[in-house]
């Protein structure tokens, strides 16, 4: 079974956020770790390959820099790492960054895709299952278990408060969530084959069926009319009771006033 879990590489907001003049994240200005969604999907990926057999490769769309997320998911176990980087792919929204990773996908082999259900610098949770049309495949979202029998994944789709069971034949498209699991550590041995490992560096060359007209800035229909890094708020409403009793009485009554109870 070969198996491809998309990954990217994000900000880690923890260390402060920052944006180009056009409102674009400043990616290379930024701190950055795996997404915990691919990670998590990462980690379903390889206790696939540790029960199966399953060749896992991983795929990102990045700055150059995004080599370092490749190399933690060799260091994890991965057996392959592809890096599609170019100039005219930046500024892609979600629309052009799905054609680009399909349109690489395209040159290999697969009986599954694993993506995260979402990235935490965009929250849209729309890449994955974009990716599953351009190829013309099904995809299941939200999966907190997935199983394989014979020719057929079974997964179960965390839906409100339960589940779906949903079954689907391969190849299709799965995207996880970072409940799904408990992502393994990176082992010495695999830092120090990680480091020593090749990375698959592919451009606009290697893209396959993909039309220039849907690539990069110029190509994503949505654009950032505004971006800020914090949401400011007024200093808010202060007021000194004279007694608890008092202080439980203001505060019902608001909550009273903004029909809360």
């Amino acid at each position: 079974m070969k198996i491809i879990v998309c990954i990217k590489q994000v900000p880690d907001t923890k260390g402060g956020v920052k944006f180009n003049p056009d409102g674009t994240l400043d990616r290379a200005g930024m701190l950055a770790i795996m997404n915990p969604d691919d990670k998590a999907g990462l980690e379903a990926a390889l206790r696939l390959k540790d029960e199966y057999g399953a060749e896992v490769t991983v795929l990102t769309m990045g700055l150059p820099k995004a080599a370092d997320a490749l190399r933690e998911a060799l260091a994890m176990g991965a057996d392959k790492a592809i890096l599609v980087t170019d100039r005219v792919l930046g500024g892609a929204d979600t629309w052009a960054t799905s054609t680009t990773i399909a349109g690489a996908i395209r040159n290999l082999e697969y009986d599954l895709i694993i993506t995260g259900r979402q990235a935490i610098d965009g929250d849209t949770a729309q890449v994955g299952p974009q990716i599953a049309e351009h190829l013309g495949i099904p995809v299941i979202s939200y999966a907190q278990d997935i199983k394989i029998e014979g020719d057929k994944v079974v997964v179960q789709r965390q839906y409100d408060d339960r589940y779906h069971v949903l079954e689907a034949q391969m190849p299709c498209l799965i995207t996880a969530l970072s409940e799904l699991n408990e992502p393994r550590y990176m082992t010495p041995g695999g830092i120090f084959d990680a480091c020593q490992a090749e990375i698959i560096t592919w451009g606009r060359k290697d893209l396959v069926d993909v039309d220039d007209s849907n690539l990069g800035l110029a190509g994503s229909p949505t654009k950032i009319a505004k971006a800020s890094d914090k949401v400011r708020k007024g200093a808010g409403e202060k007021v000194v009771p004279e007694s608890p009793e008092d202080a439980v009485s203001y505060i019902v009554g608001k909550l009273d006033e903004k029909h809360i109870i």
